[in-house]
């Protein structure tokens, strides 16, 4: 066999790289488990892989499995060299300043770190000139207040937070790339996911956690804003299954990923509690001090594109996913 044969074969035979742009989070962790299991080299970024302690990727037993690098997504050198150096054949642009709350205190952060550095990417990927397959994470939260309709791919952007801001911009630049240079380029817009995974400071696993503490004998309360807000909840391991599926088809196209069932904050709230044989209007407030400045009523989706074309439906629904959250607080403790 020829040398040129031979590199033809080793190229071939060799595993896809995945480039997972925050691999630390929720979703990036459960994206690299799929890879890994998929046969992929799976490299992931952080601002700082050297100090980084990623216990998602630790608390999912995958943590050697991965190589690491350091990234500044803001800074356009940087993913440039990263990109160059690693030459993956997908990008999953999962990084980003990632609270609703958070970004009404951190607006300029929030936008920088989202819109920025999806921008960064497309663009280095378009300097490379390689056949990369990129994924964006977009967000529900870009729709804003649509009433009580269904959104889907088609529904129009009324963002109502810094974040929701961000996350549309971030949108446009996707569909922009892909329509003026050419680029494998797509969005998936996520309704709400969750696992153990999440931090607390997110309200789904503040909810979990605090309701867990007061079932082993605390006294506390938990405060909480506004528990007439509708949303779709689903399972984060499904939807990065879904990320993976949008990179797979022959051309690329953005999709609403949701269970399409919406709950009340409410209900959220009390089916934990009833998880753990508790009432749980003794034990919760909704306190004015955490109302945000602007917040969607309701959040309804419509995923049967995703359906339809990716044959992704999702399997677990809210009372599977408070279950399955607070068995995982329960083992924690």
């Amino acid at each position: 066999m020829s040398d040129r044969s031979d590199a033809l074969a080793r190229a071939a035979s060799a595993p896809r790289t995945a480039l997972i742009c925050g691999i630390s989070g929720q979703d990036g962790a459960y994206l690299a488990r799929e890879l890994l299991s998929r046969g992929y080299r799976v490299v992931g970024t952080s601002r700082d892989a050297q100090v980084g302690s990623f216990h998602n990727l630790v608390r999912l037993g995958i943590r050697g499995q991965v190589e690491l690098a350091s990234m500044a997504s803001n800074d356009f050198r940087s993913v440039l060299q990263v990109l160059a150096r690693h030459e993956p054949h997908e990008v999953y642009h999962l990084a980003g300043q990632s609270s609703v709350g958070l970004s009404f205190e951190q607006p300029v952060e929030t936008l920088e770190s989202i819109a920025l550095s999806t921008l960064n990417l497309l663009e280095a990927i378009r300097f490379l000139g390689r056949p990369i397959r990129y994924y964006s994470a977009g967000s529900s939260e870009c729709f804003g207040d649509n009433g009580d309709a269904a959104s889907n791919e088609n529904t129009p952007f009324r963002p109502r937070s810094p974040y929701a801001v961000a996350k549309a911009a971030a949108f446009w630049q996707v569909a922009n790339y892909r329509e003026a240079y050419g680029l494998f380029a797509c969005s998936g817009i996520l309704f709400n996911h969750e696992s153990p995974l999440r931090p607390e400071r997110f309200v789904t696993q503040k909810i979990v956690r605090t309701a867990c503490r007061i079932a082993a004998g605390s006294a506390e309360t938990l405060h909480l804003g506004n528990l007439e807000i509708h949303r779709d909840w689903g399972w984060a391991p499904e939807y990065v299954h879904a990320m993976w599926l949008m990179l797979q088809q022959p051309t690329p196209q953005d999709f609403v990923i949701a269970t399409g069932v919406t709950y009340p904050l409410a209900d959220f709230v009390s089916e934990t509690f009833q998880c753990l044989g508790l009432d749980w209007r003794q034990h919760v407030i909704s306190d004015p001090s955490l109302m945000r400045p602007t917040d969607l009523r309701i959040s309804r989706a419509d995923p049967a594109l995703a359906a339809s074309v990716l044959g992704w439906r999702a399997t677990s629904h809210m009372p599977d996913v408070v279950r399955a959250m607070v068995d995982a607080a329960l083992a924690d403790e």
